[in-house]
């Protein structure tokens, strides 16, 4: 991005994305419900804009004649352009994923070697998002860099906006080169399951990781954060329930509000993932709380710092545009658990003159120089806090 330039994601993307419900079962009547859903629902204008079609969109025998990528005629038969017609007259953005390397990680086309060809057919497409993973590909992080640096120069002579995102799990740090490859957001974790712990996918022999885990590595990178430019901590589990592709047994509901609480204060893009045409109350609840949504959006793009720990418990705090702090009180043990939280420990000198409990949308009456709370267990309470 020049000088001259818009930031493209000044505040962290959001969306769906396909792969965490459907995986290979993706078609074009399930994106263009969700489309119309996503408008419906109110959560395009919540800010939920991207529209992102995962792996197995394309034929799995391999490119056409003319070397290009084949939208599988069962799965979109109408093709990908007609798609994205129809999610951008709805006001959204469409996106599409490769890989850098012969084959994705479900083994279909990937797109090493053929950089500028996809990204131009893409563009013809008028697809907005890019997201590009990296299996089959060397493990090491020059081979990283360059191959994701040939697909952010092919995306960028296409002279359309992309939005490129970055997959390649974390491994590599590219938290400290993402930027220099014309990427607005990169991984920093393995695949984030429906599941509070880790837990082993035998199949594939590697273990998905769980919210719990998620919360030690945004803990170590909010400095690398900023606008366009985003630690992704991968789509949201929020509302899966034990269903999709990456079950791991579901999480209750007050560890699906840590789940966003921390995506939220860590500033990660927010990409739904679950069947939005079926969401009961309580996801609908969690996924669309604005005072909660605007912490995440906030103008300044600071990312959220982990700032004090006591027993089980976690401060973390986060600067907003308005001079105002959003606090994450976290309670990561089995059991209840009493936390004292002072004015000194998210840097105030003073006693705050107003605290709201934003998943409650309620003020707190009496702070004083200190508040005590009783936080249960794997829950997060999300607070502002103005001086």
């Amino acid at each position: 991005m020049t000088t001259s330039e818009q930031p493209l994601a000044p505040t962290p993307p959001m969306g769906w994305n396909s792969w965490n419900m459907f995986g290979s079962t993706i078609h074009e009547d399930s994106v263009r419900a969700t489309a119309d859903v996503l408008v419906s629902s109110g959560l395009k204008d919540c800010g939920y804009n991207y529209v992102v079609i995962d792996d197995c969109w394309s034929t799995k025998v391999g490119r056409d004649g003319n070397g290009d990528l084949v939208a599988d005629p069962e799965k979109f038969p109408s093709g990908i352009k007609a798609l994205a017609d129809y999610v951008h007259s709805l006001g959204l953005k469409i996106g599409i994923y490769s890989d850098a390397a012969h084959l994705t990680c479900a083994s279909y086309p990937g797109s090493f070697g053929f950089e500028e060809q996809d990204a131009q057919l893409w563009a013809s497409w008028g697809i907005d998002f890019l997201k590009y993973d990296f299996c089959f590909a060397p493990t090491d992080q020059a081979t990283a860099i360059d191959r994701y640096s040939r697909m952010g120069e092919a995306l960028r002579k296409t002279k359309r906006q992309f939005l490129y995102s970055l997959c390649e799990w974390g491994g590599r740090s590219p938290q400290l080169w993402g930027r220099s490859v014309g990427g607005h957001m990169w991984r920093v974790t393995g695949d984030i399951f429906d599941s509070w712990v880790d837990i082993w996918v035998a199949p594939h022999k590697y273990y998905g990781v769980g919210v719990d885990t998620a919360i030690d590595i945004a803990a170590n990178l909010a400095e690398y954060a900023g606008p366009d430019a985003w630690n992704d901590l991968d789509m949201l589990v929020v509302g899966l329930k034990g269903k999709g592709q990456i079950s791991g047994g579901g999480l209750s509901f007050i560890e699906y509000q840590t789940h966003m609480s921390l995506w939220t204060i860590a500033c990660s893009p927010l990409m739904i993932g679950c069947d939005i045409r079926n969401m009961d109350r309580d996801t609908t609840s969690l996924l669309t709380n604005r005072e909660v949504l605007a912490v995440n959006q906030d103008s300044l793009g600071i990312a959220g710092r982990r700032v004090k720990q006591t027993g089980t418990c976690e401060v973390w705090k986060k600067p907003l545009a308005d001079g105002s702090l959003a606090v994450a009180l976290i309670n990561r043990g089995a059991i209840g658990s009493d936390l004292t939280l002072r004015a000194s420990d998210i840097g105030l000198l003073d006693t705050p003159k107003s605290v709201r409990n934003l998943w409650a949308q309620e003020d707190i009456a009496e702070f004083g120089e200190a508040w005590q709370t009783r936080i249960q267990p794997h829950e997060t309470l999300l607070l502002k806090i103005k001086a």
